[in-house]
């Protein structure tokens, strides 16, 4: 009985709901009808007339000081409003009717819907959002000496921020770095040396690592038959010192590649040693774990500096080499760094058979994996695309998938737009970047502006596109765009390029509002007061048209309901 109580209970609630949120225009007109039917014991003709008799009396000064108090009113109202919109992000006016009327006009509260499953929804929720504003290293990062420090002396701008370097010490410390360090002196100096902050103190330990650590050997030269010249050779063995001498110190890409073939036979020999000794005991493991990154590292970097010099296709060898030698380490990217190289000889066959394997829903996405296969869509028909003639005859199947593709890049991140159609100049990407962030859209346009710009008609077809998501509402193939980047995309960029912010963040209807409502009392204000007597008869002429449908519509019912209708019902 309880149960069936209750639940007639929620029918009945849910039906005054209804009634409310769906025909309130017939309760309007009823409450309409009963005031017009008791105008007469309500005397509501002769209280009009007393009102309108007293606001005959009033000079035009009331009306100044009445237009004027609404126009300052209206102005705090504003000031308010834009004040709370600029800290919180929203309407103080909107956010009080949706907290306080949307609930009993029958809306859905979000804050306390779902109560059963709020727990897993918050926790589901909140390892979202710290996966999507994880800072992730650059795969295409550039080299210190040779790229950042050079940009320094040009122009005199710190390309890089404190945060971001630190960031990249704190990289250096896990992957070069174990606890087994303190039994070989060299590297021990070279973990101390990742710690330091300034670079030259950090130079300056990677060549006291390398004099430790260098083996002297003497190899027999027979110049003479009859004497021979003992020459010396020196035998390096501290790989991280020649990386960090390779990314700091090296001022060209040709200098930095030496030092890395030297990193190389060192980091080799390294790993083959670990490679022997890993099962012997966690510490055997722990070096070996650090030579592989090592080794890793050094190969990346090589074919980086191949990519750079111009020999393209020596570092997609390189690259498929390490990625088949090496195909767990996904930490490093290193297939952004292949589909990059692939694109620039413009093997797309081969670009497309990269995307097969790692464009899985499964595996982290990235901008470099959504636009590329968009890229890909667009090259099939932007030689042929026109807006005009799609909008005529519709959209093709191949038009479709590339406009599809289109709408999940530009979901995923919408910054990059504004960098491939160069609305917005670019500068030198971080070392570390944020998906979805502007960060992430400087890393990715940097490297493949040159790419959307060989395929002829696509930039055209990206600017043609017009259906970029709302981001912060619900995902269309993504999560809701996470709100964070834009706080930490501050942190990774330098202080003189102005961070892009999406969505911009539009001005609520009540600060429109209340901003046109106090300009026009303001102006009716000076109006009143320097022409009393023309408002006054504009005024008049104005109330006289705005109350002429009314007028005519009461005629029109009092001939068809005589007023003494209401007596004959009281007779009744």
């Amino acid at each position: 009985m309880a149960e069936a109580g209750t639940g007639f209970l929620e029918q009945l609630k849910s039906c005054i709901v209804w009634s409310w949120t769906y025909l309130w225009t017939v309760w309007f007109f009823i409450v309409l009808f009963l005031v017009y039917i008791l105008r007469v014991p309500l005397k509501i003709n002769d209280n009009l007339s007393t009102v309108s008799m007293f606001l005959n009396t009033l000079t035009p000064k009331f009306y100044v000081a009445l237009t004027g108090t609404s126009s300052l009113i209206s102005g705090l109202i504003l000031i308010f409003e834009w004040w709370y919109f600029r800290k919180y992000g929203t309407s103080f006016i909107e956010q009080v009717s949706v907290s306080h009327l949307r609930p009993l006009l029958g809306g859905v509260d979000n804050n306390s819907s779902n109560n059963s499953n709020s727990s897993n929804g918050d926790s589901d929720s909140n390892r979202q959002s710290v996966s999507e504003c994880k800072v992730w290293r650059n795969p295409l990062n550039l080299f210190r000496g040779a790229e950042y420090n050079r940009y320094t002396w040009v122009t005199g701008r710190e390309p890089l921020t404190y945060y971001d370097m630190n960031l990249s010490a704190q990289d250096h410390q896990t992957f070069f770095t174990c606890d087994s360090d303190h039994l070989r002196p060299a590297d021990a100096i070279m973990q101390k040396a990742w710690r330091e902050r300034n670079p030259q103190a950090r130079i300056s330990a990677a060549h006291e690592a390398l004099e430790i650590n260098e083996i002297r050997s003497r190899v027999e030269v027979p110049l003479i038959a009859s004497s021979t010249i003992w020459e010396i050779k020196l035998l390096p063995k501290c790989a991280t010192a020649y990386i960090l001498l390779a990314e700091e110190e090296a001022t060209t890409i040709a200098e930095a590649e030496k030092l890395f073939k030297q990193a190389l036979k060192a980091g080799d020999g390294c790993y083959r040693r670990s490679q022997q000794l890993q099962h012997h005991g966690s510490q055997y493991e722990a070096q070996h774990r650090r030579d592989t990154n090592v080794l890793v590292y050094i190969k990346r970097r090589l074919a980086m500096c191949a990519r750079r010099l111009g020999r393209t296709r020596e570092a997609v060898k390189m690259m498929r080499d390490l990625m088949k030698e090496f195909p767990l380490l996904s930490m490093f990217n290193i297939h952004e760094n292949l589909l990059e190289a692939l694109l620039e000889l413009q093997a797309y066959a081969d670009v497309q058979a990269v995307l097969a394997k790692y464009d899985d829903i499964s595996l982290p996405k990235s901008a470099t994996i959504c636009y590329t296969a968009a890229l890909l869509k667009a090259r099939a028909v932007s030689d042929k695309f026109s807006p005009e003639a799609a909008s005529r005859r519709g959209l093709s199947t191949a038009e479709m998938n590339a406009v599809e593709a289109i709408h999940r890049a530009v979901e995923f991140n919408p910054h990059v737009p504004k960098y491939l159609l160069e609305m917005k100049s670019l500068i030198l990407p971080p070392e570390h970047i944020l998906k979805r962030g502007d960060s992430e859209a400087i890393a990715y346009a940097f490297f493949h502006l040159a790419h959307w710009k060989r395929v002829e008609g696509a930039l055209n077809l990206l600017h043609s596109f017009r259906m970029i998501p709302y981001p912060l509402e619900k995902g269309h193939l993504f999560y809701p765009y996470p709100i964070c980047t834009e706080t930490a995309d501050r942190e990774l960029l330098p202080s003189f390029h102005e961070v892009s912010v999406y969505p911009k963040k539009e001005l609520p209807f009540f600060i429109l509002f209340t901003a046109g409502l106090c300009s026009f009392t303001a102006m009716l204000a000076l109006l009143t007061h320097q022409f009393p007597e023309l408002m006054g008869v504009f005024a008049k002429a104005f109330l006289s048209t705005l109350f002429a449908p009314l007028n005519f519509i009461m005629e029109k019912v009092e001939s068809i309901l005589p007023s003494s209708l209401w007596h004959q019902l009281t007779r009744i």
